[in-house]
């Protein structure tokens, strides 16, 4: 019979081409180790290789990948004979009758006439076992082989998320033997267990950690799999067909993974550690970006020892359509040091210099850095921000961000205050909130709302469980709870919910009519990663820096309290030629515009250096009055070469030019 090896496997992650890589740091930087500790062991590949000089110790949530360690790793004897006179019979059994598989999962995966194989071989697999006609590592061999079987002819792209419309459903499925290595499988283990509760209980000389990156889970990637190995005939939904796997979701996939690294490490009593991670937190889509950060890898392991950072150049297998260029899989390899009482106050009071010294860094350094608003405000500035920060002076004290709207301009630039002013007051206020919040404890309490207005909740659950997927998005589901929120919210005006309400509208976008009520429809999406991303990262930057906020009218700034020297006036107003929520019903008009004008022609006679944001030309129309007052006053045109389109209204003509500038009363 044909046999398959422990990498024929499609895996996530998949550290099989690395492994050499991975030898050479084990070899040239450790001595005197014997058992070697993978802690979240996928496939196996890693442990396989390690166990010709090791004793090996495997780990995982996923059953699926357990019933492979029982496989290859286990030491209990098994017939190789008895076997395969079984996947013989399973390969030229012809099963007619429907049962779960068939009945649930027909033509997504696999074809009806396979499913209906599955569901046989797997019920026979669990019916031998409890004649006692095959052992624990026999039923493991069976189920493996089962697993691998349908991974080779599944109709996808190598993952569960999704199943390919147009595929090909004719490929027979046919089971094989495994190639099982006996020779050094005396004194392994094998667990099916949270990997921060295994380390409390479990020593070893080497210690691999290879968790998730990012916000993908394992559990959502391969739970038809997942669904197999257990034959728990769960109920399942979505267009994908899972299951709840709320059990086997993964805290690394969280906006807690540093929490839980933190932690794990902490508990770790092992010579050395390896932790393999890539550089992709800021490089791919939202889910895709790493959930722990490089300097925060580093913090936490020096507060175990010395730590080296290997990198290589490396290609990953990942879901959807993400493209990391320049993609380097890093080991940080940590040798492992048994502090005494005062060397371990003294690393203590070490890291907390080393993150003083990074807050100032990321003060100094801010451009490198960006946080975009989780406010979705029409006109926002964070895609222009590298530009509008090359045109003004690095060296100011006291920064105005005038017409703040979303706040990506201010809480973003270099400066030792900022002050955000805006004539919505209901906006000033909810920016105030944020300021205040503590990320964990808001998210918590966004939680408990979601949860009392029955709104969705994809980031826990995924587009699946509302019947939907991102394309059409979560609209339907969440349009009467979204009427409620909006209700209570405008009868009420709490900024928590404010900020909910955001969230769940259309677009992200803030809207008020005449009467000053929320009138934005319910959106496609929630409070997913991408979201919680951005409002972690910006609330963390608001709290940077000395950050004030002001419900006043341009009108209103009293010029003469100002320090012209250490003062900074950036301004983005509505724009004249421009339609969007935040210029209808008449609310710029010229004389708005000329009044602006007015303000900073009087900035500029107090020696107050500014930057304004506009459009000088759009949809083949010229703001006249802008191009006048700059040439009169022999104000610098910045041209910034940038297109944008408002989502709420957008241009027919793409290709219209709209000419974005930055008008300064300075040349740089």
């Amino acid at each position: 019979m044909e046999r398959f090896k422990i990498y024929n496997r499609r895996y996530l992650g998949s550290k099989y081409k690395l492994l050499e890589f991975i030898e050479k740091i084990v070899e040239e930087n450790t001595e005197n180790s014997k058992l070697f500790l993978d802690l979240f062991a996928g496939t196996g590949v890693v442990a396989d290789y390690f166990n010709k000089k090791y004793d090996v110790v495997l780990n995982d949530l996923l059953k699926c990948n357990y019933f492979s360690y029982e496989c290859f790793f286990s030491n209990l004897e098994y017939d190789e004979k008895k076997l395969i006179e079984i996947m013989k019979k399973y390969n030229e059994k012809v099963v007619k009758n429907n049962n779960y598989y068939s009945e649930n999962f027909k033509d997504t995966y696999l074809s009806e006439k396979n499913l209906k194989k599955v569901g046989f071989i797997r019920d026979d697999i669990d019916d031998l076992f409890e004649k006692k006609e095959i052992n624990k590592r026999e039923k493991a061999i069976l189920i493996t082989s089962l697993i691998y079987a349908v991974d080779r002819i599944a109709n996808t792209v190598g993952h569960y998320d999704a199943y390919r419309k147009n595929g090909d459903l004719e490929k027979e499925l046919i089971l094989k033997i495994p190639q099982i290595e006996n020779d050094n499988n005396k004194n392994n283990k094998i667990f099916c267990m949270d990997a921060n509760e295994l380390v409390k209980k479990f020593k070893a000389d080497i210690v691999y950690i290879d968790p998730p990156y990012n916000s993908r889970q394992y559990s959502d990637a391969y739970h038809f799999l997942e669904n197999i190995a257990t034959n728990k005939k769960p109920k399942v939904f979505g267009i994908a067909k899972k299951m709840d796997r709320t059990h086997i979701k993964s805290k690394y996939c969280l906006s807690s993974a540093k929490q839980t690294l933190e932690e794990l490490i902490k508990n770790i009593e092992a010579k050395y550690i390896l932790f393999s991670y890539n550089n992709t937190q800021q490089k791919a889509n939202s889910r895709s970006n790493a959930r722990i950060s490089d300097s925060e890898i580093l913090e936490i392991l020096e507060s175990k020892g010395k730590v080296t950072i290997f990198e290589k150049d490396f290609n990953p297998f990942t879901v959807g359509k993400t493209n990391i260029e320049n993609h380097t899989e890093r080991i940080f390899f940590c040798e492992v040091k048994k502090f005494k009482k005062d060397d371990r106050k003294q690393k203590q009071n070490k890291i907390k210099k080393i993150k003083k010294e990074n807050k100032l860094f990321e003060i100094n350094n801010r451009e490198k850095k960006l946080s975009q608003s989780p406010l979705n405000y029409t006109g926002g500035k964070f895609k222009l921000l590298k530009k509008i920060f090359e045109k003004i002076p690095k060296d100011i004290e006291i920064f105005y961000d005038i017409f703040c709207g979303g706040f990506n301009v201010g809480v973003n630039f270099n400066a030792r205050k900022v002050i955000g002013i805006d004539k919505n007051k209901e906006l000033i206020e909810l920016l105030e909130f944020l300021k205040k919040q503590n990320y964990e404890k808001l998210e918590k309490e966004i939680e408990k709302k979601i949860e009392y207005y029955g709104l969705s909740n994809s980031f826990k659950n995924g587009y699946e469980y509302y019947g939907c997927n991102s394309q059409n998005g979560l609209g339907k589901y969440n349009k009467e709870k979204f009427l409620k929120l909006r209700e209570d919210y405008n009868n009420k005006k709490k900024e928590i919910l404010f900020l909910l309400l955001i969230f769940y509208s259309f677009n992200n976008q803030i809207r008020f009519n005449k009467k000053n009520g929320f009138n934005l429809p319910v959106g496609k999406r929630d409070f997913n990663s991408n979201l919680r991303k951005k409002l972690k990262n910006f609330i963390y930057n608001l709290q940077l820096v000395e950050t004030k906020f002001k419900n006043v009218d341009f009108r209103d700034i009293n010029l003469e309290k100002i320090d012209s020297k250490n003062t900074f006036f950036y301004l983005d107003p509505p724009y004249l030629l421009g339609h969007a929520s935040y210029n209808e019903n008449n609310s710029w008009t010229e004389n708005d515009e000329k009044d602006l004008l007015k303000f900073l022609e009087k900035c500029n006679e107090k020696g107050i250096k500014f930057a304004l944001s506009n459009v000088i030309e759009h949809k083949g129309n010229e703001n006249r009055i802008l191009k006048d007052w700059c040439l009169k006053n022999k104000f610098c045109i910045n041209y910034l070469d940038f297109n944008y389109y408002n989502s709420n209204y957008q241009v027919k003509k793409k290709n219209t030019i709209t000419r974005e500038v930055l008008i300064t009363n300075f040349n740089r």
